[in-house]
């Protein structure tokens, strides 16, 4: 009913003088979303563009909105994963439930001409020129029901009118393109230097994870050789150090740790990881 009122401009869309890519999901939980944010935004920076970025800012606590991330900023202010497509990225980033504000707003102060939305696939009020719905490959659709008797936020007809269908592992659909996160360099929190799987022989540690699919992190980590306890936690969790305990040493991910650089002690460490995608995805994005 909500798309028909927007499709008959019952209700009020905004359509941006510059192409939208919204970059979302069917499904509740985490999919591997964020990371296809920032590889899309390097792509377009080394084709020449000048992206920048919009999204709600799940879990912000800023002041007021529209609020554009800056050096001096915190994921307590921006939300976690605007926060991480801002240090990683390096290009305008600004949080506003009010995705059409948010976008007026980078046109306004920034010279973007492309905009890319975190989210936001079932966000109507925004019109976007390319829609990109990523899945997660283990966990699929679920049992195929709408929440809340299932995991879907849309019918799973949903993808047939998207332009890209990402899968974060393997494929399950014909046309779709395959994602896999790359994660091989520990880093140090305190210092963000580089730390070999070696140091962590003979060590008690921890892999802890605040993500949609903590089990996706861990997996990563057995892959690369490490043996730890496992510590999962709620998606978007806000850490404080009494969720470290000083006799272990602990590995999160890129998304945790930003959440912890205030409090970070030379036991912690993180996993950053890479989208790399199908050869075909990019020309065709491009193309589009």
């Amino acid at each position: 009913m909500r798309c028909y009122c927007f499709k008959k401009n019952i209700f009020k869309s905004y359509k941006a003088p510059v192409p939208v890519i919204v970059v979302g999901n069917i499904t509740l939980g985490g999919t591997g979303k964020t990371p296809l944010v920032i590889a899309i935004v390097e792509f377009l920076k080394s084709e020449g563009f000048r992206p920048g970025v919009v999204s709600r800012g799940y879990g912000s606590k800023a002041s007021s909105y529209p609020y554009v991330i800056n050096q001096n900023s915190s994921a307590t202010e921006a939300g976690d994963e605007p926060f991480l497509i801002y240090l990683r990225t390096k290009v305008p980033v600004v949080i506003d439930p009010d995705r059409p504000n948010a976008v007026k707003t980078l046109l306004k102060n920034f010279q973007c001409n492309v905009i890319i939305s975190d989210d936001g696939l079932q966000h109507y009020a925004l019109r976007r020129d390319v829609e990109i719905a990523v899945l997660d490959s283990k966990r699929g659709l679920g049992n195929g029901w709408l929440f809340p008797a299932g995991p879907l936020r849309e019918s799973k007809k949903r993808l047939r009118t998207v332009d890209f269908v990402v899968c974060n592992g393997e494929r399950l659909y014909k046309n779709s393109f395959v994602m896999k996160l790359i994660g091989t360099e520990i880093k140090a929190l305190t210092t963000d230097e580089e730390v070999g799987i070696d140091f962590f022989q003979k060590k008690s540690l921890t892999a802890i994870a605040g993500i949609g699919n903590p089990e996706r992190f861990f997996e990563s980590l057995r892959n690369l050789g490490l043996s730890f306890q496992k510590q999962p936690m709620p998606d978007h969790y806000c850490y404080s150090e009494n969720d470290f305990d000083n006799d272990s040493y602990y590995l999160m991910t890129e998304k945790d740790a930003v959440k912890c650089k205030s409090f970070a002690t030379d036991k912690m460490f993180y996993l950053p990881v890479t989208a790399r995608l199908d050869d075909a995805f990019y020309p065709k994005l491009l193309t589009k």
